[in-house]
């Protein structure tokens, strides 16, 4: 099981509780990011957003692309996994600044591919919003004209979307393909990101649903010759402390959600903007991305137990969320990390 975390580009991932003791500051984020390699993790995920639909469309928030440029530059291990949107972005840029990233990185360097849900933030930024199954469509020619300016020199293309002619990109890539990753729950989603991606990555859920995707994705792939998906990742928010008590008081804290809280607005427009295969409700909007579903809260023996089961169901890849961010992802590192390995190591010898 690889770890790793959301970067807190939104000031934290808590939409009820305003000061969580972790600025949306590049001199956080890199504090963090520098920690996470001793710590033992082995990559961070960057969104990207130009509104904070967390704490609020008022409230501060970084930019994915120049941080992930900096935070590749003060780092030297961790996989930087930032989420570009194919509305906001134009393709032959976007693969010319990612070789860039790619190189700073020393080949670190990887792309979460996001169709796009926010409509508001696309009105405000001036993104690209159509149609679900249409930003599908738009996402397929992006991801191909990435791979054939990495690949081709000159590159030619002409699509629904997207014209380029003899276009030159240098450098390449250090290994001529930056790892793609994508996650969707809709058809057009799930049929974009068997044909075009290398990972795929899903919002929180239990054991059985993870499962039930893990097995579609995977007959999918199978069912178009490719090799298969190298990483099945799954985000999760954690919560760990030494009794149940503790748990259950620290549960309570986070989820007393009131519908006027400054992020809701978004949290709706997500919901009302995406096709999901499972019915969102108030309490998984506490924290984003379904973070509480997988049910990663415990004690440090209960969470390594629970961890195994999602790695026996094919879940390689956890990207978590914590709060505050420096306390608990080093708790979790120091108490939870190693029993996982204890725990595995033991079921084996049995």
């Amino acid at each position: 099981m690889k770890f790793g975390f959301w970067l807190p580009v939104f000031g934290g991932w808590l939409r009820n509780v305003t000061d969580e003791d972790m600025p949306a500051t590049f001199e956080y984020v890199k504090e963090l990011a520098q920690n996470a390699e001793d710590w033992g993790y082995d990559l961070t995920l960057i969104a990207e957003l130009n509104l904070n639909d967390i704490k609020g469309l008022e409230s501060p928030s970084l930019d994915a692309w120049s941080t992930a440029a900096a935070i590749a530059a003060v780092t030297k291990r961790i996989e930087i996994l930032t989420a570009i949107r194919p509305g906001f972005h134009n393709p032959a840029l976007t693969a010319k600044a990612a070789a860039n990233i790619d190189h700073i990185s020393n080949g670190r360097f990887s792309l979460n591919v996001v169709s796009a849900w926010w409509e508001g933030e696309a009105r405000q930024y001036g993104g690209i919003f159509t149609a679900h199954d249409e930003r599908y469509a738009r996402t397929e020619e992006f991801i191909h004209i990435l791979k054939g300016l990495w690949k081709e020199t000159p590159f030619t293309y002409t699509g629904q979307f997207y014209q380029y002619k003899n276009t030159y990109l240098s450098p390449k890539p250090m290994k001529q393909h930056i790892p793609l990753y994508a996650g969707g729950e809709s058809e057009a989603g799930k049929q974009t990101i068997t044909k075009t991606c290398d990972s795929y990555v899903m919002h929180g859920g239990t054991v059985e649903e993870i499962t039930e995707k893990i097995n579609d994705m995977k007959i999918r792939r199978q069912s178009l010759g490719e090799k298969p998906l190298e990483t099945f990742g799954m985000s999760a928010y954690i919560i760990c402390r030494d009794t149940e008590e503790e748990v259950q008081q620290e549960l309570a804290r986070i989820t007393e959600v009131k519908e006027g809280s400054p992020g809701y607005e978004g949290y709706k427009d997500f919901v009302s903007k995406s096709h999901l295969n499972v019915e969102v409700q108030l309490k998984d909007y506490s924290v984003s991305n379904r973070g509480l579903r997988p049910d990663l809260i415990g004690t440090p023996e209960q969470l390594a137990k629970k961890i195994i089961s999602f790695e026996e169901a094919g879940v390689n890849l956890l990207i978590l969320q914590f709060s505050p961010q420096h306390t608990e992802m080093k708790r979790f590192a120091e108490q939870v990390m190693p029993l996982v390995e204890k725990l595995k190591k033991e079921k084996q010898e049995v």
